[in-house]
């Protein structure tokens, strides 16, 4: 008890993200990784939470839709995503030497950008597309999921270019997020090595709490509309985006 009282910002943090996430349909790392900088977590260590938060989410996505998804269908991208990913690490490993405010900075202005987009673009979906998207957003995503840990727009965006169902839709991504787990944590503990171990350790801790906060999530976007829960959503990133990008007028130095 006396380690989740310590903890107590990465808990409620994580509780909101995958609240947010079960109940607006997306948010979860955009969320939770750029609010955690905040209270002076990590990158490295918001990342292993993140992670680890969404390993029950994540098992079960692809279970209870396993009858619209083959293991042929994700095995190329989620090669290609997780091949993406230690760049990425390699990347932040780098970025860490600056001060704290200029990463709050890069983290807020990214979710900004990836805010934006989300706003703006609306792909016309199709049968398929050129294999050339899929070797642009698949690397994208593994590249950013290891630097700031929000790999999931760039695969977001290429989903929703594609006429699929939602069940379908759904358990792609679903199964991308899974295959990339275990490397994910892997290469974070490769580059990092125990500082990621604590932050991992008390989400795990957390495992029935949040699916307790999923089960109210999925109610609660049910009841108040999806569409309405994503207008608040978004406009909570920009805040958090916008929090970000005036890190070093807040916290100089």
């Amino acid at each position: 008890m006396d380690v989740l009282v310590s903890h107590l910002p990465l808990v409620v943090i994580l509780c909101v993200g995958i609240f947010v996430q079960s109940a607006a349909g997306f948010a979860a790392g955009l969320l939770i990784v750029p609010s955690l900088l905040w209270f002076d977590y990590t990158i490295p260590e918001a990342q292993c939470a993140l992670l680890v938060a969404t390993i029950p989410q994540n098992l079960w996505g692809v279970w209870s839709l396993r009858d619209s998804i083959t293991a042929r269908q994700v095995a190329a991208p989620g090669i290609t995503r997780v091949m993406f990913f230690p760049l990425g690490v390699m990347t932040l490993q780098l970025l860490e030497s600056l001060n704290v405010a200029t990463l709050r900075q890069i983290v807020g202005g990214f979710v900004l950008l990836v805010t934006l987009a989300i706003m703006l673009f609306r792909p016309r979906p199709r049968e398929s597309l050129s294999p050339i998207w899929a070797m642009i957003a698949f690397p994208l995503s593994g590249f950013f999921q290891g630097l700031v840990g929000m790999g999931g727009p760039a695969m977001v965006f290429w989903v929703q270019a594609h006429d699929w169902g939602s069940r379908r839709m759904r358990a792609f991504m679903f199964a991308m997020y899974l295959i990339s787990i275990g490397p994910a944590l892997a290469v974070l503990y490769m580059f990092f090595g125990q500082r990621i171990i604590w932050p991992g350790l008390v989400t795990a801790i957390l495992t029935p709490l949040l699916l307790l906060v999923t089960v109210f999530g999925l109610r609660f976007g049910t009841r108040l509309g999806r569409h309405r829960l994503r207008r608040v959503s978004v406009a909570l990133l920009l805040l958090i985006g916008a929090a970000g990008l005036a890190a070093p007028l807040i916290t100089p130095g």
